[in-house]
């Protein structure tokens, strides 16, 4: 039996984060589009995740980005 890996949100928030740095994925995109680069036995755990802290597939990338903290460059 396959064991799954629990996600916790600040964990999504950093792949996402590492995605859209990377320019693998951009904000503007559905949280849904995080499924190409999570393992699909895992992706049930972000799912479940996302919906628990009140996040649609449908939301866009940025609305999981967007309260994070900007430092100065």
């Amino acid at each position: 039996m396959l064991k799954t890996i629990p996600y916790f949100l600040e964990e999504i928030k950093s792949e996402a984060r590492q995605l859209v740095d990377q320019g693998l994925l951009e904000r503007q995109q559905p949280l849904y589009m995080l499924c190409r680069y999570i393992a699909p036995r895992e992706w049930i755990c972000v799912e479940l995740e996302l919906e628990k802290n009140d996040y649609l597939l449908r939301d866009k990338i940025g609305d999981l980005l967007a309260h994070e903290e900007w430092e100065e460059d």
